[in-house]
């Protein structure tokens, strides 16, 4: 598998915010969001090639329960479900964070963290603009993904009028658990994390979602590896 980094932190974000963590970052994204902070594992080249006992063997340098797998988009690589069936077998709880935009059976996982790509996350560059603007939401696949597993919903929000495309993806999908969405203020830096995060409070205060902390922007400013 090509890893772009592995590292211990706490979890930043969703319903598991706080909880010491493993991220392991899988290289390689098909879409191109305009405010991504983790661009240096959009290339599927990127990192380094590891075995699955590889990875294992880097993450038990940390005694630590909870393993975070995100990316990139770590649900287009085909090894995923060895790397996670092996640290299941050794007793970890897994989060896989995704877009939503890949659907793959009996995968084993905990918590399936999933940030469907709003409007908002279409970049300006005509290139990478029809990249994204085709493959950042694909509703039958999220649909699969919310039927089979344990999730979490995470809408970034970067303006109040964010709310009507959430609502309508909402409808669409039907049968949601209005108890497992959150909104997440749109924040690379620090300050603009404190900008967002009233409108934010106030937009969950109105529907009755919960509001997702970034604690990885708040704390460490979004330092790589933190």
């Amino acid at each position: 598998m090509r890893v772009n980094e592995i590292f211990y932190s706490l979890q930043g974000e969703g319903f598991l915010a706080g909880v010491p963590s493993v991220f392991v970052r899988l290289s390689g994204c098909p879409l191109r969001c305009k405010w991504c902070d983790t661009k240096y594992a959009w290339d599927e080249n990127s990192g380094d090639e590891k075995s699955i006992d590889e990875i294992a063997a880097e993450i038990d340098n940390w005694q630590c329960r909870h393993i975070v797998i995100t990316g990139g988009e770590p649900m287009i690589n085909p090894q995923l479900s060895h790397l996670t069936q092996k640290l299941k077998t050794a007793g970890k709880h897994i989060t896989i964070e995704t877009a939503g935009i890949v659907y793959v059976p009996d995968m084993p996982c905990d918590l399936m963290s999933i940030s469907p790509k709003l409007g908002n996350s279409i970049p300006q560059d005509k290139k990478l603009k029809t990249i994204h603007k085709d493959s950042r939401l694909d509703l039958a696949a999220l649909g699969e993904l919310i039927k089979h597993y344990e999730y979490q919903l995470k809408f970034v929000i970067e303006n109040e009028s964010d709310m009507q495309e959430i609502e309508e993806i909402l409808k669409r999908l039907g049968n949601i658990n209005y108890e497992k969405v959150m909104l997440m203020p749109q924040a690379v830096t620090r300050e603009e994390l404190l900008q967002k995060s009233l409108m934010a409070a106030e937009l969950c205060k109105r529907t009755g979602l919960a509001f997702s902390q970034r604690l990885q922007v708040l704390l460490w400013n979004n330092q790589k590896g933190c």
